[in-house]
């Protein structure tokens, strides 16, 4: 049977690590207020004034994910880019992720689902290597949020989540009778709650796409309706999580870690006691890098192995997310072959 088998991770952060003092220089807000309601200590955003894109976060990140892999660009049968932050509105961080690989013709296929994005994306290669259509395909979850939020008080509830970096996994085809790699995966979304997290501007649904009066309204900026977001998210995480155990037939004891996307620090927690998980079963670093978005998972799991927290010959873990769209989502994949 063919298996979609992990066979190398890889991540980057940008060198500008922020903490909560430097943003209490930009907007009313305290390192107390932030740590109290997020969690979260510092983040990395990308020097200020660089020209840096998703895709040059991804490119490094991707570097060492195929070095552990021990592939060659050129064996890449299939790029697939999670983000909410591409380098232009279009084309995709895929292509411009492409031809830095060095590569001409290999497809690149971009993910805009947000927080869920990775989880999305692992499914899809999944799909594409369980049809035989690919067999080695590099999944990539890379976000520069630093450069779009709204730097004062009036977008403090927000800007103070985000941070910027990349994370890469490669995902290889592997015969195999042993129950390994993606176990399986649920995708949910419910677009009634688009308008709970969003960045409106620029639109095509308007006259014009973005003017100097829409501007002033903040359009530009991510908005957030951030207690309903989280009402939804501890309820829905621990839905889903039952739901994916029951369809790979597992139990929580089977799992060996969760990670969760790092949104808040909160919502994990509630997440956990719902779940009446120990600490030592879920993973989080938020209070490192804040909200990565695409990247949070990969570049959890590679910081996990990193740390000999996941078993590369046997850990089962569970991936769980939620964000703008509402999208969800749940995976299980087992290491080993």
């Amino acid at each position: 049977m063919k298996r979609s088998v992990i066979k190398g991770t890889g991540r980057f952060l940008p060198s500008r690590c922020v903490t909560n003092d430097d943003l209490s220089k930009m907007m009313d807000t305290n390192d107390e207020w932030i740590q109290q309601r997020t969690g979260i200590k510092t983040r990395y955003w990308i020097p200020e004034g660089e020209t840096v894109g998703a895709s040059d976060l991804a490119l490094e990140a991707s570097k060492k994910a195929l070095d552990k892999a021990g592939w060659q660009p050129e064996e890449i049968d299939l790029i697939i880019f999670a983000t909410l932050s591409p380098d232009i509105y279009f084309p995709g961080a895929g292509c411009f992720l492409q031809t830095k690989l060095g590569l001409t013709d290999t497809p690149a296929l971009d993910i805009r689902q947000q927080c869920t994005g990775f989880v999305y994306a692992m499914s899809t290669a999944d799909a594409y290597i369980r049809s035989g259509m690919y067999n080695k395909i590099l999944v990539v979850g890379a976000e520069v949020h630093s450069t779009g939020l709204d730097k004062t008080t009036a977008g403090r509830d927000v800007s103070v989540l985000f941070g910027d970096g990349a994370a890469a996994v490669c995902v290889e085809a592997v015969e195999t009778e042993n129950n390994v790699g993606v176990l399986g995966s649920i995708l949910k979304a419910d677009g009634k709650y688009a308008e709970k997290l969003m960045l409106e501007l620029p639109a095509s649904k308007y006259p014009e796409r973005i003017n100097e009066e829409m501007l002033k309204t903040g359009g530009h900026f991510p908005i957030m309706d951030g207690t309903r977001i989280f009402k939804l998210a501890v309820r829905k995480l621990p839905e889903i999580t039952k739901e994916i155990l029951e369809q790979t037939g597992l139990t929580l004891d089977d799992i060996d870690l969760v990670i969760p996307h790092q949104a808040n620090l909160r919502i994990n927690e509630a997440y956990q006691k719902t779940l009446g998980l120990p600490s030592e079963k879920v993973f989080n670093n938020i209070q490192k890098y804040g909200n990565t978005t695409a990247a949070t998972i990969p570049l959890a799991l590679d910081e996990t192995i990193e740390q000999g927290l996941v078993d590369t010959k046997s850990s089962t873990v569970l991936f769980v997310a939620l964000g703008a769209g509402l999208t969800w989502a749940a995976m299980i994949y087992r290491f080993g072959e």
